[in-house]
């Protein structure tokens, strides 16, 4: 039996913007080397399986090289996908089996709002090396279970950074993310580098923000934002922090439909 596969843009309005993700709908599980083999296949950043779990659906999310515990574009695409595609109605809200705990999402109109958890991070010293694989002085530093996120100068440093990606390749964590105040209309922006798990740059992470929200909380002393992912394809994430949950929104398109065949 063919399979069906969606790629969409997520965090963005128009398509060959924001992420792209490959969403596989599984009428029952299938086994772990075949998610790894097809999301090799797609090349994209994460491919998403999902398939029916008591009042909703089992989710996973596979990098061309790795299963992550979680994954924010590619939870947006599978919502759109839903919606899009009929598995559930426009009403009704979705709610997912995950590794990291169940998160739900719920249509906003044209946008879609996923809850997520919260990341937060504590400081460090700078890591030896950290500047130089950048190629940009950090102002501040601090970890959280994705990795390093690195406060820059200014949105013009982030926009404009060029890093080492073997160089960073040789740090102990899954992906560094950097970031400063926003130029406007944006409270804050980021771009997100994780060539340890095969992702040189990721294009818009939602993940990214779950670690974002209350780093920004704490400085700018708020707790919605609108925030920009300045990546070459970029994408605009609107966050609202609820403490130890996150709910990050944006809009999604489908750029083709097909079938995995048997």
């Amino acid at each position: 039996m063919a399979i069906p596969l969606v790629q969409v843009d997520a965090f963005t309005d128009s398509a060959f913007g924001g992420n792209p993700a490959a969403v596989c709908a599984l009428p029952t599980e299938r086994p772990d080397r075949w998610m790894q083999q097809v999301a090799q296949e797609m090349n994209l950043s994460e491919t998403a399986f999902f398939y029916p779990e008591a009042d909703g659906y089992r989710l996973r999310w596979f990098t061309p090289t790795v299963e992550v515990a979680l994954c924010g574009h590619a939870t947006l695409a599978t919502c759109h996908v839903l919606w899009s595609e009929g598995h559930l109605p426009p009403d009704q809200d979705a709610r997912f089996y995950t590794r990291s705990g169940v998160l739900t999402a719920r249509r906003l109109g044209d946008w879609i709002e996923l809850n997520f958890p919260a990341n937060p991070s504590h400081g460090i010293p700078v890591p030896a090396g950290l500047a130089e694989a950048l190629g940009a002085t950090p102002t501040a530093v601090v970890e959280n279970s994705l990795g390093y996120l690195v406060e820059l100068e200014s949105a013009a440093v982030v926009r404009n950074l060029k890093p080492d990606f073997a160089a960073l390749r040789q740090f102990p964590v899954h992906g560094v993310i950097v970031t400063s105040v926003g130029d406007a209309p944006y409270d804050f922006v980021s771009r997100f580098f994780a060539p340890a798990i095969g992702i040189d740059e990721d294009p818009v992470t939602g993940a990214a923000h779950c670690c974002l929200s209350p780093y920004w909380r704490e400085k700018l002393g708020k707790t919605a934002f609108l925030a920009y992912q300045a990546s070459a394809r970029g994408g605009v994430i609107k966050v609202e922090d609820e403490g130890d949950r996150v709910r990050l929104s944006g809009r999604a398109v489908t750029v083709f439909k097909g079938d995995l065949l048997p």
